[in-house]
Formats: structure tokens, C-alpha cells, sequence
């Protein structure tokens, strides 16, 4: 990771306090934060990203003190979620306390989030508040996960960006909501449903389909490279492969199992093994589509993920950005 001073955060702290925007790594990815109780500097955010209104950002905190002030009526279940992962890459969507309408996209309930990356918490040490914080891109395209991605995507929007290095999880925070009866599970992340589950000693629901956003990345289409991407089968991808190649087509392929899914190698179809390991996977998903952006490329295939919990996240994220939705 690289070396940031503390010149520099407390720079970037007082930048947030002053309304403007600041680009930070988180563990997940790459977040754009403003301070969470500046209305202004919330819309901020919106326009840089051109994002709706109604869609809620999450509010990234200090330490699991600081509930009781965004949140109202916060259930046990929380503290004993936040005891256990936080600080790390679990979002608690609870009921709204001090949070302005802008943050929440209007509702009345409220993300919060200990990241675990040190120079995450090193910023808001130097704030000393929260910050609202989406991924730091373009709505509905893929997340950041280095810093050199929020300069490319963001140049001229943003006025910080804090380079703590490439994310070590790679795709965005569960999000589970404890704002109702029950838990409700409504993006899958690093931590996984069985975690949720053994920790809080109860079932964890899947959400209600009503077309209600009622977090981040809950979107049909979301983390969508330029490059139209399709989800295949194993056993189908090779067809599909020679299919687009045959009209003229430049194709890569993304593969997880290199023995049941050989790729033949032409000049119009390119193999790219990626990690087998779920975690490793993750880690490299998004900087591994922004590649392809940039390469020229008429159409990305990807092997289907295995349907196991492990692989949950992954499939979230190629689900909504590919185009074919075959995974």
C-alpha cells in the first residue's frame, strides 16, 4: 500500500469539512465521500457520479459509537453484527436518525460502515464525522478498485483522490437491513450469508422483488463495463466463442477452470484464465473489465461462476453486468 502523510489526510479531512469531495480506497473499493451532514456537498456527489436522487448512498463512520446518532432504535442484532465484523466489509441498513433525506434517496432508513482499510479510518479520524460514500465512478459502470480508475472515470470531478493502493476484497460491501422484523440480506459481499446467519443466531432473508432500491447496487443493470458482457455455461462458452468470432468479432474469454473449459486461441478470440479461488476472483473482477474496456474489444464472454455460496458475490456482480443475464 502506498504511503499517505499525515499532511495529506489531514488535508483530504479538512477538504470534507470545507464541501468538497474526496476519492478514498476502501478494503471493497474505491469510495466518493463528502461529509455526510452537508446536504450540499451530498449532492455533490450525485452529479459527479450522475446518480438519482433516490438512490441511498452509505455512510461510512469511525466506529460502531457512532449509530446512535445516524441511526434511531438501534436493534441488539446490530451491535452484535458490528462487534463481529466491523471494522470490514459489512453495511448495516438501519432506521434513519440524524442522516439527511439526501444521503437515504429520500427513505427512512440509513446504510452505515467501519471500513477496514487504515487509510479509510485515518480520514475520518481527521474528519471526525461521517462520509457518505458511493463507489467513485459513473453511475451503473464498473466499481474503482485503484486509484488510477477514479482519475480516469472522475478527472475534473472530484477534488482529492487519496491512493492507498489496489483493494484488497474487490467488490462492494454485504449489505444486510435490520430495519424490519427480520434480517434481510440484500447484497451479497465478502461476508457471507452463513456468517450473517451464526453470528445473529436466525435466518436471514433474501429481499422482497418490488422494484423498491432499497440499497446500493440493487439495480437489474449495475457494475457495467462499456464492453458488452455475457454470462455462458461451461459447456456452452467455446460455441458461443466461435459464434461472434465467425462474423469478425474480437472476443475475450474469461475463464475460471482451465481443464473442462479449454478455449481455443484464434486471432479474433483471446483466453484469459482468472483466479479459481472465489476471494481472488473478486479481487481482480473489476480491474479485470476495465482492462478489457480499454482493449478494443467488440464483445467480453465469461464463464459461469459455480453455484455455491463461496461464488454468491461474484455471480451478483456479473449478473447485473452482463448483458445476456445467462448467469
Amino acid at each position: 500500500m502506498q504511503e499517505l502523510s499525515p499532511d495529506t489526510i489531514a488535508a483530504a479531512g479538512q477538504l470534507l469539512q470545507a464541501g468538497g469531495l474526496v476519492a478514498f480506497p476502501t478494503e471493497t473499493v474505491y469510495g466518493l465521500g463528502a461529509n455526510a451532514a452537508d446536504p450540499v456537498a451530498v449532492r455533490r456527489i450525485f452529479a459527479a457520479k450522475g446518480r438519482p436522487a433516490d438512490h441511498p448512498l452509505i455512510v461510512h463512520v469511525e466506529g460502531p459509537d457512532a449509530l446512535d446518532f445516524w441511526a434511531r432504535d438501534v436493534p441488539p442484532a446490530a451491535w452484535r453484527l458490528a462487534e463481529h465484523f466491523w471494522p470490514g466489509p459489512l453495511t448495516l441498513i438501519l432506521r434513519r436518525g440524524n442522516a439527511p433525506l439526501e444521503v437515504t434517496g429520500g427513505q427512512d432508513t440509513v446504510g452505515l460502515r467501519v471500513p477496514g482499510h487504515p487509510v479509510a479510518l485515518a480520514l475520518l479520524k481527521a474528519f471526525g464525522g461521517g462520509v457518505a460514500a458511493p463507489s467513485a465512478n459513473r453511475f451503473g459502470r464498473v466499481s474503482p478498485t485503484r486509484a488510477r480508475h477514479v482519475r480516469q472515470e472522475l478527472q475534473g470531478l472530484v477534488d482529492m483522490v487519496l491512493d492507498g493502493g489496489p483493494c484488497r476484497v474487490g467488490v462492494e460491501s454485504t449489505i444486510v437491513s435490520l430495519a424490519g422484523a427480520r434480517p434481510v440480506l440484500l447484497r451479497p459481499g465478502a461476508v457471507a450469508l452463513h456468517e450473517l446467519q451464526e453470528v445473529l443466531g436466525e435466518k436471514v432473508d433474501a429481499p422482497a422483488v418490488d422494484g423498491t432500491i432499497r440499497a446500493p447496487g440493487m439495480l437489474a443493470s449495475h457494475y457495467a463495463p462499456v464492453t458488452p458482457l455475457e454470462v455462458w455455461p461451461t459447456e456452452k462458452l467455446q460455441q458461443r466463442a466461435e459464434e461472434l468470432a465467425r462474423t469478425g468479432l474480437k472476443v475475450a474469454v474469461l475463464i475460471i477452470h482451465s481443464e473442462p473449459c479449454a478455449i481455443t486461441a484464434t486471432p479474433n478470440i483471446i483466453p484469459f484464465p482468472m483466479p479459481t479461488a472465489p476471494e481472488n476472483y473478486a479481487r481482480r473482477l473489476f480491474a479485470v473489465l476495465r482492462l478489457f474496456d480499454n482493449a478494443g474489444l467488440d464483445v467480453l464472454l465469461a464463464e459461469a461462476a459455480p453455484e455455491t455460496e463461496a461464488w454468491q458475490a461474484v455471480k451478483d456482480r456479473m449478473r447485473r453486468a452482463s448483458r445476456s443475464g445467462k448467469s
